[in-house]
């Protein structure tokens, strides 16, 4: 959304720096679990769990809370009853949103994404309904400065689909999910070792929303990151920097 990246989204969140510290220790951890849960506790062998663990560090999560999840899916600890759920909804001027949560309690969940659709202009559809506009692919995002065209021809040679270059200079390289960690292990041996790497939704297609449709959907995507049972929200609305810098700012 910011800066007309493809896969750039947003984040909405606002309030106090300790109040979205803890929500994303919480999300973290939660996905640590669910992926330990699904693939086992090896990160060697489970990718998903080993972008989860970095993830963790990267946001300086404490060392014995990840170790504490693990365990709890190995059967040291109780484990925690979660879920993982999708919900697909619209806001206003047909921009397509996808959530994906992980909740203990279904009924909870939906009744509290159903409200914040209903609040801010938007509905939430039937499973299907917005998720064929969105495809999963694999980020690594670059520092500015990276070799851009070493890291091009390297990137593709290897089987990245594309190579985007941004305004301040950072570059992104998306990949097929399958390939994710053979092209990040060959592209980090050449000396391009990313600042980030994660799974995302990619959406197809953008919708350009402005004025009060553009608040709209700023404040329905806000209501929806403040949920506690939200993980990851996905969105092709493409909202005006400014709008987005205005609603961050906003009390």
């Amino acid at each position: 959304m910011a800066g007309h990246s493809k896969w750039a989204n947003i984040q909405y969140r606002k309030g106090s720096q300790d109040v979205r510290r803890g929500r994303l220790f919480t999300r973290i951890i939660r996905e640590v679990t669910s992926a330990a849960r699904h693939g086992g506790g090896d990160p060697a062998t489970n990718a998903r769990l080993k972008l989860a663990i970095e993830k963790a560090n990267a946001a300086n999560v404490p060392k014995d809370t990840v170790e504490r999840a693990l365990r709890r899916m190995q059967g040291v600890e109780a484990g925690d009853g979660l879920e993982e759920v999708r919900y697909e909804g619209y806001g206003a001027g047909g921009v397509a949103i996808l959530i994906e949560c992980l909740t203990d309690n279904r009924n909870r969940t939906v009744s509290e994404i159903r409200h914040a659709f209903s609040k801010h202009g938007g509905h939430l559809g039937a499973d299907g309904a917005v998720s064929y506009l969105f495809r999963r692919v694999g980020v690594l995002r670059y520092a500015a400065g990276t070799n851009e065209e070493g890291l091009f021809e390297l990137a593709l040679d290897a089987g990245a689909e594309d190579v985007e270059s941004h305004p301040d200079g950072t570059l992104t390289v998306i990949v097929d999910p399958e390939n994710f960690e053979a092209i990040r292990s060959r592209l980090g041996g050449s000396g391009f070792v990313p600042e980030t790497a994660e799974m995302t939704q990619l959406a197809s297609i953008r919708v350009p929303v402005a004025g009060e449709e553009g608040w709209s959907v700023l404040k329905l995507l806000g209501a929806l990151e403040e949920l506690d049972d939200v993980q990851n929200l996905y969105s092709n609305a493409d909202v005006p920097d400014v709008m987005v810098r205005q609603f961050q700012d906003s009390p």
